[in-house]
């Protein structure tokens, strides 16, 4: 049996509901949204238009401002690129994904942009002063997580975002590990929000959200078909068609609206209430082991993520010994570099994190076998259960 605790990468398994969804749009949307006037075309340009409403009217945005992606990573280099097309400055924080943290760091490798990384703090006052400090006149971005995909800790983001409105910077921010639980909305102060469609709305795979307030505009990096003004060769400049060229994953789609309404039905609250009480026993239980350290800091809130190690012992060495025992946990670095440098994790760490669908029962059971992990005297990377 497979248990997955491995959530914050991939929901698994998902609602029924978005198991129907997808079924349905196969069965009945088999034609090209705003591609023609007959009846396939017709039918899967409403229901697509029909998610954008739900998702929209789920992060208090436009239906027009909401932009569909192959992934959270498509999302951000979107906004990155095409916030700092013209060059300026742009800050990121310590705790940012490869999908912020490389495209920025390429631009400004190509001295197309200057590049700061705010250092992320548990106390979240100097957190705020952090990003403060390295705003310049040319600041142009601020590109922030919600909340870390590595230690699962809230970020200050509404008030990030306070002080971009007050200095005129376009806030961009990356909800992959927050939206489905948080309650985000775009009048937290966020002008481009991007996320990914598979994680915490519990859509398929190959889905992802640019959403946008439309303050700033954001040039186009991909160009292409897109259904209208066909007959020229400029890329269309209004919402969404000039983000969105190409097929669109209608299928991914009508996934990620039927997450979503799944989550209003289930309720965000309840949601993440559920995932914080199977974090709290998972913590409560291993930490009366002294061998094993836990990346958590009372100062700071958290999503339910827990990363941990155990003393002795390489990360991928633990999660691959818990895999054979069924659990499904990420280790390593988490596609997020910056993080691990700032926790100093040379060996990166085994990620927990459960979804809806998980129990306590199973990872307090979890728990004891991590517990029990322990490090050969001869063999100093070698796992063997006491």
């Amino acid at each position: 049996m497979i248990i997955n605790f491995d959530n914050a990468s991939t929901t698994y398994p998902k609602p029924e509901t978005v198991k129907k969804s997808a079924l349905n749009a196969i069965e009945k949307f088999g034609g090209n949204a705003g591609r023609g006037g007959h009846e396939l075309s017709m039918r899967t340009s409403e229901a697509v238009f029909s998610a954008r409403e739900t998702i929209a009217d789920f992060f208090g945005a436009e239906p027009e401002n909401v932009i569909f992606t192959l992934n959270c990573t498509q999302s951000l280099n979107t906004a990155i690129q095409g916030i700092m097309a013209k060059g300026g400055h742009m800050i990121i924080s310590g705790m940012e994904h490869n999908s912020s943290a490389r495209p920025s760091a390429e631009l400004a490798r190509n001295k197309k942009i200057t590049l700061s990384v705010a250092q992320v703090y548990p106390d979240d006052r100097r957190t705020i002063e952090s990003f403060r400090s390295l705003i310049h006149s040319d600041t142009k971005a601020v590109v922030c997580t919600i909340a870390s995909n590595v230690t699962g800790q809230i970020l200050p983001y509404r008030e990030i975002a306070e002080i971009c409105r007050e200095k005129n910077i376009c806030f961009i921010a990356d909800g992959a590990q927050a939206c489905g639980i948080l309650d985000i909305k775009m009048s937290d102060g966020i002008n481009i929000l991007c996320t990914a469609g598979h994680k915490g709305l519990y859509g398929i795979t190959g889905t992802g959200l640019l959403i946008t307030d439309g303050k700033f505009p954001i040039k186009p990096i991909i160009q292409g078909g897109t259904g209208s003004s066909s007959s020229s060769l400029r890329q269309p400049d209004f919402l969404p068609d000039s983000l969105e060229s190409g097929t669109i994953n209608v299928i991914g789609v009508m996934s990620v609206k039927a997450g979503i309404e799944f989550i209003r039905k289930t309720g965000a609250e309840k949601i993440f209430a559920h995932e914080d009480r199977i974090c709290r026993s998972f913590i409560k239980s291993l930490s009366r082991n002294k061998n094993i350290i836990i990346y958590r800091n009372p100062e700071s809130s958290y999503v339910p993520i827990v990363s941990f190690n155990i003393k002795g012992v390489p990360s991928e060495k633990t999660a691959s010994f818990l895999a054979e025992k069924g659990y499904c946990l990420r280790a390593g670095f988490h596609c997020s570099a910056l993080a691990h440098t700032q926790l100093g994790t040379e060996n990166g760490t085994v990620r927990f994190a459960p979804s809806v669908f998980s129990n306590e029962k199973d990872a307090l059971k979890l728990a004891e076998i991590v517990k029990n992990v322990t490090v050969s005297e001869k063999y100093k990377k070698t796992i063997e259960i006491i």
